[in-house]
Order: C-alpha cells, then structure tokens, then sequence
C-alpha cells in the first residue's frame, strides 16, 4: 500500500480521500517550484512565480491545481484577481509563505495575501507567516510613527471557497478576513499570536453569508471571530478560543445606514482565559443596524472574564466615546447550555439600548460560577427584555 501512496502521491500532487478512496482532484498542475522557479530558500522573492502560476491556472478550462512543495517562500504583497476561466482552482501549499522581515512592506498595504473576485477556490494546508512582532513592538512604543499593518489572508468578492487545514502565525492585523462573500466554508484551521498582540482578530466576517467555521483553533490578542455587519447565515461549530477577546458581533452602529446581522449560530465552542466569551457590542449613536436571530449553545467558559455580554455603549478606552443612544436594534438571541467560570462576579452584562431595548432574550440552561470559590456572581440588565428556561445560575435579571 505504501508503495503504490508515493507513486500516486508523484503522478498527482493533490489526492483528495473520500469514502476510503484517493482521487485526484486536477487535471491541470502548476507547481511554483518546477514550473515557474519559485526559490524556496525564504530570502529570494517568489511573488512573481506565484503570480504567474496564478495566471495559468485561471486561465486553464479544466479544475486547476497550485501546488507549493515544502519549504519557505518569501512574499511580498499580491492579489490573485478573477474572475477565472477554470472551474476549480485548488491552492494546495505544503510549505510555509513567508512575509519580508522589513515589517513596512506590509505595514503600508491592507492586505497580504488577497483573493478576489474568485469562484470555487480551495486553499488547503501550508503556513502562513506574517512575522508581525517587528510591527507590534513598534505599536507598542510611545508616540510612534508605525504603518497600521495588513491582513494576512483576505477574500473579497468571491464565492464557494473552502479554507481547510491552513495555519496563520503572527499577522500583523487581522489573520483571515472574508468580506462580500457568499459560500464559505472555513475548517480544521489553527491561528496563533500572543496574547497582547494589537488587533490581531482571528477571522473577520462582513458584508458575507452562508459561512461556515469548524473545527478550528483560534489564540490570538484581539477577537477570535468579529462578526461585522451585513453577516447572515453563519455556523461556528467546534473551536478553542483563547488567549483573546472571546468571539464578538460587532462592533456595530459605526455608521448610520449600516446593514443588519442575522441568523448567526456559534455552538460547541471552549473559551480559555479569554477576555469576553459570547459578546454583541454597538457604539452608542444612531444606526439602521440590527442584530437578530443568534443562537450561543454548547458552550464551556474556563475563567473567563465577561462570558455573556450585551454592551450596547461600547468605548474602548473611554476615548472619545459618541455618548449618545445606540440605534442597533437587538432581538431574538438564545443562549442555551452555557457552563463554566468566570474571573470576574458580573457573568451576565446586558446593557441595552434605552431607545431600543433587547427583545427576546432566551437564557436556558446556563450556570456560570466564580473561579474563586469564594465569591457568588451576578447578572445585571438595561432595557432587556426576555425569559429564563431551566435552571440558571446566577439569576435572571431580564424583564419579563
């Protein structure tokens, strides 16, 4: 069996296992390395080998393979444009893409990596390296100077594309944004930062729908998933997050005509030492916005810090902060089986919009205790309103 896997393994680089049989998924192949010199050494510029490899499989009328063999390739800032001819393109990578070591390569672009306006794109395995403490110790610095940073992994304007097994490391601003996409499925992916690493959000989703996240692994220094508006039909299924902000819908109500969130379900997930847990948060000014149809369940918290919260004057820093009321309007949103421990006595924060108050809040099943024995925790409530079902520790404060 061994024997007849290498020599399959040399005809197709890319053998896809389904139902205990291997396939190969391409008819057309382009190897970075083979086909367009692509140096996998890590100091030598590859961007242009990957463009071209780019090129050749969009330009193909059969299912197109990209296979980047092992090792570390060094790339600057590009953007692999469609619409393509191909009907497939899988983007196999088996070694590691590599940023420049000069952080304001990136630091001055918003994104690294960027697909865009592509259909039916699957990106599988490989590491992503975006070297980002060079750019976060400058942030850290008083009064610097630094360029904001760039996205590792950007989808814009693309539709049925398939993230599976890839790792990112250390991007400078967020790791893998999806934005106005549609048909998105995001599995078995690991995303690693430190723990004080600024704006480093996990995954960001806007302007998308019919989205998927499984069985992934997010520790970072900002959100694990921000969910921004214009989200609709999103399923996080199965993740560990943690160090990082917990998994957040907003922050909403930056804008006056801003598209709503809906139909959002985040189940089976761990919070490990996270800053928030489950969060929805809106700036307080007037907004068209809304937030409806979300569904928190199967959720474990180990000592996180806020595990439910609704804040609805959200401020960071308290600097310059809109002081007005929130017009995001909030509905609909359950949190069932959610267990676990909190570092802090307030577990359950719903702070609401006076002019629009939560509606129909379910909580059904919860308990959340203190790490500290000791201490007896707590919920409070602002203009929200709903029920509770079973048993729910602490008590309920909403507004029947």
């Amino acid at each position: 069996m061994a024997t007849k896997l290498s020599l399959s393994l040399f005809l197709c680089p890319l053998l896809i296992l389904i139902n205990s049989t291997l396939f190969c998924d391409a008819a057309a192949s382009y190897n970075v390395v083979m086909r367009f010199g692509a140096k996998s050494n890590g100091q030598s510029d590859s961007t242009e080998a990957f463009l071209q490899a780019w090129a050749a499989a969009c330009a193909s009328t059969e299912s197109a393979l990209i296979y980047v063999p092992k090792g570390r390739y060094l790339l600057r800032p590009l953007i692999f444009l469609g619409p393509c001819k191909s009907p497939h393109i899988m983007f196999r990578i088996d070694g590691t893409l590599v940023a420049p070591t000069d952080y304001r390569v990136l630091g001055g672009v918003e994104n690294w990596i960027n697909f865009k306006r592509v259909s039916s794109v699957t990106i599988l395995g490989g590491s992503l390296d975006a070297k980002g403490p060079a750019l976060w110790a400058c942030k850290a610095k008083p009064n610097n100077s630094c360029p904001t940073g760039a996205t590792t992994l950007t989808i814009t304007y693309s539709n049925n594309i398939k993230i599976v097994g890839l790792l990112s490391l250390n991007s400078q601003m967020f790791h893998i944004t999806i934005n106005h996409c549609e048909n998105v499925e995001i599995k078995g992916v690991r995303i690693l930062a430190k723990e004080n690493s600024p704006n480093t959000d996990g995954i960001h989703l806007q302007f998308s729908k019919n989205i998927a996240i499984f069985n992934s692994s997010v520790k970072t220094g900002d959100d694990c998933v921000s969910i921004g508006p214009g989200t609709q039909n999103l399923l996080i299924q199965r993740m560990a997050c943690g160090p990082g902000h917990g998994i957040s819908i907003g922050s909403l109500a930056k804008e006056l005509e801003e598209e709503g969130v809906r139909n959002i379900t985040v189940k089976e997930v761990v919070f490990t030492k996270t800053q928030n847990g489950v969060r929805i948060k809106s700036w307080a000014r007037p907004s068209l916005g809304f937030v409806k149809e979300v569904q928190f369940f199967n959720i474990v918290m180990r000592n996180v810090r806020n595990p439910i919260i609704i804040d609805q004057n959200y401020c960071p820093h308290s600097i310059d902060c809109p002081n007005q009321v929130s017009g995001t309007k909030i509905s609909d949103i359950v949190y069932r089986n959610i267990k676990g421990t909190s570092t802090k006595p307030i577990v359950m924060k719903f702070d609401c919009s006076s002019k629009y108050p939560c509606t129909g809040i379910v909580l059904e099943d919860v308990n959340l205790t203190s790490y500290d024995d000791t201490k007896v925790t707590q919920s409070i409530c602002a203009h929200a309103h709903g029920k509770s079902v079973g048993l729910v520790l602490p008590s309920s404060c909403l507004l029947k």
